[in-house]
């Protein structure tokens, strides 16, 4: 797996690799990944990638010419390039995709700035567009990376114990049950008895009963799924 990223800025990016699972990835050569700046495909002498919308209203948005060349290049490179636009307005990224996109060899995430991309550059390059959640941040940097953590633990071999995907989130629809560890009290709190008592199919069926209600209170929605 390759992720590739367009950004104006890489180094908001990369130090998410220099530590803990990715760096491990990365180091077992299980994940690469390259960066690609518009800045460099401008064609005028300020290096601009920026302009003002079309038809009024606040901000800039960045400019066609750059991404569209930058682009141009990367699937060039490869032909394997899997373009993701992270967007405010787009459908919601689930686990779901986090799995079905593991099996990519080269995802691309385009992360934009100021008040948003050209709309022409979506319309011609994307694959798919995803929004990480009903809020807006300032740039695509932070979607992009949270969609690769998600997506690099789905691939073979990144996590320690491949069992731990059998037992999270959004697994079967449901949230995942309350966890413990050592000490059984502290501070006057306890571990669920159950849990102590070494019968592994009653602490799965209450783990189960546990997970619906969790999902229940916090995912109504979810639950009638």
């Amino acid at each position: 797996m390759k992720f590739t990223y367009v950004t104006l800025f890489p180094n908001l990016i990369e130090p998410y690799f220099y530590d803990s699972i990715l760096k491990r990835a990365v180091e077992s050569k299980l994940l690469n990944y390259e960066f690609y700046n518009p800045r460099d495909f401008t064609k005028n002498k300020h290096n601009k990638v920026d302009k003002q919308m079309v038809g009024g209203g606040a901000g800039m948005l960045m400019t066609p010419q750059p991404l569209f060349d930058c682009l141009d290049e990367i699937k060039r490179k490869n032909k394997d390039a899997y373009i993701i636009f992270p967007l405010a307005a787009a459908k919601p990224f689930r686990q779901n995709d986090a799995k079905r996109l593991a099996k990519k060899k080269n995802i691309v995430f385009v992360s934009g700035r100021y008040e948003g991309i050209d709309e022409r550059v979506c319309e011609k390059y994307a694959n798919e567009v995803f929004s990480i959640g009903e809020f807006v941040l300032t740039g695509g940097e932070l979607p992009s990376l949270v969609m690769s953590d998600a997506i690099s633990r789905n691939l073979d071999n990144v996590l320690g114990n491949a069992q731990s995907l059998d037992y999270e989130s959004y697994e079967d629809n449901l949230l995942e049950a309350p966890s413990f560890t050592k000490p059984e009290i502290f501070q006057n709190l306890s571990v669920i008895k159950e849990f102590l008592k070494g019968n592994h199919s009653k602490i799965s069926d209450l783990k189960f009963q546990m997970s619906i209600c969790k999902t229940k209170y916090y995912r109504p929605n979810k639950e009638k799924r």
